[in-house]
């Protein structure tokens, strides 16, 4: 069976697994943040950090900047073609499916599913980097209104991450419910499971240049720079205190979808 089959996709937008896949689990044996936490299941920390390990060199050879674009196909022809990397197995791809197509529901996460297929491709003829960010924007509404966001607040605004392929959430994704100790509820509020993510449609995140991984903490809603983006009347935070889809409060992410 072709790998894409094991998975299907409802009409409603919500994923059913087509096999008998489980990766989370409860768990009466680790002490956890809330008592119906979801907890990766031990047996799966193996494929958790061959696969970590591999998007990390997949990073490195290609790029930070151009990762943040790169696809998953893209991403296994070089995984098979550099040795030094090394092709994903069987139960790596299960797990990265599973991943993608599984039902956040179960853990917490309330978002609307963005990308139905782990395959989705960024169109680079839509895409601009931004100088000195390391990250893209897609031409229209994201970068006009970055720009603009720019001359209303000025240079100490920065894009701190811009789009994201699947490749690029996933990898965020994992690394975030590797330092959660596989807990994939906790993991959900900060970090959106790589089928959900608006960064792959045209949200971006914006900080404070200098203010580093503070501009990814509350902190960041104390800023001169935030009090100027509570002002525009055609900014909208994505992530607002105690919002519906039940990630933690992002004064940071600009919505443009």
């Amino acid at each position: 069976m072709n790998r894409r089959d094991f998975f299907k996709i409802t009409s409603a937008g919500i994923s059913t697994l087509a096999l008998n896949t489980n990766v989370f689990a409860n768990s009466e044996n680790i002490e956890l943040k809330n008592s119906s936490d979801i907890l990766l299941e031990n047996v799966y920390l193996k494929e958790l950090q061959s696969i970590r390990r591999k998007l990390k060199l997949v990073q490195r050879h290609v790029g930070y900047g151009n990762f943040n674009l790169l696809s998953f196909d893209e991403m296994l022809r070089i995984s098979r073609n550099v040795s030094s990397i090394g092709a994903f197995t069987k139960e790596e791809l299960t797990f990265l499916e599973t991943i993608f197509y599984s039902n956040p529901l179960n853990h917490g996460f309330f978002g609307d599913r963005i990308s139905d297929n782990i395959t989705n491709m960024i169109n680079t003829k839509e895409v601009v980097k931004i100088p000195r960010t390391g990250h893209y924007l897609f031409k229209g509404k994201s970068l006009e209104t970055y720009n603009q966001m720019k001359k209303d607040i000025g240079d100490t605004l920065t894009l701190t991450s811009g789009i994201r392929s699947i490749v690029k959430q996933t990898k965020l994704f994992l690394d975030k419910l590797d330092k959660e100790h596989g807990n994939i509820s906790v993991t959900s509020k900060s970090i959106a499971p790589p089928a959900f993510t608006y960064h792959s449609i045209g949200d971006f995140d914006v900080g404070k240049k200098g203010f580093g991984h503070a501009n990814f903490t509350s902190r960041f809603a104390l800023t001169e720079e935030f009090s100027k983006i509570r002002k525009l009347k055609y900014i909208d935070v994505r992530y607002t205190v105690n919002n519906k889809d039940g990630v933690r409060y992002e004064p940071w992410h600009i919505k443009t979808v």
